[in-house]
C-alpha cells in the first residue's frame, strides 16, 4: 500500500471499517464496514434503501483489511461486478441493526465475487477476520478506535475501587 492512500483514502480491494459512536466506545471490535471498489471508492449500506458511495456513515475509515484480488476469478472486473451487484441490491433493503446491516453487503459482495473460493462470508466472519486482519491507516485512527474504550475501562476500575475502599 502506497504511503500517498493514507492521505487520500483510497484502499483499492479492501474492507473498510469505522467505530460507531457510544457502541464501539464499549464494543471496540464492533463498527461500521464498507467495501471498495478496484479503484479504492468505498460502497456501505449506511440504513434503509441507501448504499453510500465515498461517504462512510460514521466517518472515514480506521481500519482496512488489504484482500487478495489474485482469489478472484476474473480480476478487478469482477470484484467491481460484484460489489455493485451488492450494492444495487441493498438499495431495496431496510437496515437490521442485528441482521442486515453494513457486514451483510460486504459479505454478499464477497458472497458473490466467491472471494478465497469461499460463498459463505457473514457478519461474525467479517468482523472476526477484519478484527484481526485490518490494519490502522494512522496512529490517530488507532486512538480514536480505543481511547473511548480505554478511558471506560479506567473509569469502571476506578468507580469500583472507590467503592470498595470507602
Amino acid at each position: 500500500m502506497e504511503v500517498d492512500e493514507h492521505y487520500t483514502r483510497r484502499y483499492p480491494h479492501s474492507v473498510v471499517w469505522t467505530p460507531i459512536p457510544f457502541i464501539s466506545w464499549l464494543f471496540p471490535f464492533i463498527g461500521h464496514m464498507g467495501i471498495t471498489t478496484s479503484t479504492g471508492v468505498i460502497r456501505d449500506f449506511s440504513g434503509s434503501f441507501y448504499v453510500a458511495e465515498d461517504d462512510m456513515a460514521f466517518g472515514s475509515p480506521t481500519k482496512y483489511w488489504q484482500l487478495d484480488i489474485r482469489t478472484v476469478i476474473g480480476g478487478s472486473k469482477a470484484w467491481d461486478k460484484a460489489v455493485n451487484e451488492a450494492s444495487i441490491e441493498y438499495f431495496n433493503r431496510m437496515h437490521n441493526l442485528l441482521c442486515d446491516n453494513c457486514h451483510s453487503h460486504v459479505g454478499m459482495a464477497l458472497s458473490l465475487m466467491n472471494y478465497s473460493k469461499s460463498k459463505n462470508w457473514n457478519m461474525v466472519k467479517l468482523a472476526l477476520y477484519t478484527f484481526i486482519f485490518g490494519k490502522y491507516v494512522s496512529c490517530n485512527a488507532w486512538l480514536k478506535t480505543w481511547c473511548p474504550f480505554i478511558i471506560f475501562v479506567f473509569v469502571c476500575f476506578g468507580l469500583y475501587s472507590y467503592g470498595k475502599y470507602f
